[in-house]
């Protein structure tokens, strides 16, 4: 049972405006004891110190085993539908693992997301995009309304991150499907959704055995014969799987996110439009105070640890609040305002993307789709607006992510 006096995420006052919740919360307090989704108490660290202490401490992990807690995951797993059957395929993954076994797992990946491969992607992701705008276009035309979630928010990174990963063109219109239905917590189509793309990926991978491609599930299945790098079928699977997801949902918000944000601060945008050589910083200030991602999974003290004057004790619950965080006054003058122009000095300067051996393994590409998507849709479309008034976009309640359900724009 939840203590009386903890939050509950889940709160219309909390999903409705994250922002004004999670900044009350930071200034009343370092840490808050929260809840979601019947989970017992978690403690949320709000303040960016600590955060990042929280995201780059070794005393820190994401597996309670090593902690010698309770496996709160396994709660809202049971909350949100998924049934025990796939629910190991979610709770050891890449981004669920530590040391030694994170390491391993992670280094048969990040071949495919280094900087010089990311930027051998542009010219391609560029394509995509302009071949988007076109549709854009096309469909707005005579002042249709155009929704940019689904016109591009959604298709640039989905195909990226397929084609990268290896999944047919085909079939890449089910990951989206999948990924509504579990981002969207619907807990009725949540199991089915979740073997179907469980059987998806076990068949892809049976098919890049019998004819090998130029993709990473090609690699994954050929590193299964390397010292070492030993992998069985059911890692490959959680590895595509939270790859796959991971690849185009977020990157997805940061760009409708960013579009929402740039058209309701017209100075922003015209500064973007006067010197856009500011694009990639943009990006990190979209990310910073706009991300889509609002808290990190759980991560477990192995010892007594002190955060902002209290002491938790090993094995507790703890999000690290990355929102509240990145909005921190103590870190960054004017917190709450959009500044494309914000100098970040060394580093990121925000902990959108995380820190420390979880730091996201696809910053990268998503940056660059980032920039590429943004630069060019308002390069090609100077007179787009938004079809509807700013405070009539619907956002979605759920914990974790801030995203809007659909981005009505008049490409102009």
């Amino acid at each position: 049972m939840a203590a009386p006096s903890a939050v509950d995420l889940m709160d219309p006052a909390v999903t409705a405006d994250p922002y004004t919740a999670y900044g009350r919360m930071r200034e009343q307090a370092p840490t808050t004891t929260v809840t979601m989704l019947g989970s017992p108490p978690a403690v949320l660290v709000t303040r960016y110190d600590d955060v990042r202490t929280v995201l780059t401490d070794p005393r820190f992990v994401t597996d309670p085993a090593l902690a010698g807690g309770p496996d709160t995951r396994e709660q809202i797993m049971a909350q949100m539908g998924v049934p025990d059957d796939v629910a190991a395929y979610l709770l050891r993954t890449i981004l669920t693992t530590d040391g030694a076994e994170h390491t391993r797992l992670r280094k048969l990946v990040s071949r495919a997301f280094t900087v010089k491969r990311v930027q051998g992607l542009r010219p391609r992701v560029e394509q995509i995009t302009a071949a988007l705008l076109d549709e854009i276009a096309a469909a707005g035309a005579g002042g249709t309304p155009v929704d940019l979630v689904e016109a591009l928010a959604y298709p640039l990174p989905i195909t990226v991150i397929c084609e990268l990963v290896g999944v047919p063109e085909p079939e890449r219109a089910q990951w989206h499907e999948w990924g509504h239905v579990l981002t969207t917590m619907d807990r009725e189509r949540t199991p089915a959704a979740l073997r179907a793309a469980i059987a998806h990926v076990h068949a892809l991978i049976d098919a890049r055995r019998a004819e090998p491609a130029d993709d990473l599930v090609t690699a994954l299945v050929a590193a299964q014969d390397e010292d070492g790098d030993r992998l069985s079928d059911p890692e490959m699977v959680t590895m595509i799987f939270a790859l796959v997801m991971a690849g185009h949902e977020t990157t997805a918000h940061l760009i409708s996110n960013g579009v929402l944000a740039l058209l309701t601060r017209p100075d922003q945008l015209a500064a973007l439009r006067a010197d856009p050589g500011r694009w990639p910083g943009a990006v990190h200030e979209l990310m910073r105070a706009r991300g889509p991602v609002q808290f990190t999974q759980f991560r477990y003290p192995t010892v007594d640890v002190e955060i902002g004057g209290t002491t938790v004790a090993a094995g507790t619950p703890v999000i690290a609040g990355l929102l509240p965080a990145n909005h921190d006054p103590r870190a960054f003058d004017h917190a709450d305002d959009l500044d494309v122009t914000r100098a970040t000095g060394r580093g990121e300067g925000h902990l959108g993307f995380g820190q420390g051996a979880h730091y996201c393994l696809g910053a990268a590409l998503a940056r660059q789709e980032g920039e590429v998507a943004l630069r060019m849709l308002v390069e090609r479309f100077p007179g787009l607006r938004l079809a509807v008034p700013a405070e009539d976009v619907e956002w979605l309640p759920r914990p974790g992510f801030t995203r809007v359900a659909a981005l009505p724009v008049t490409p102009g």
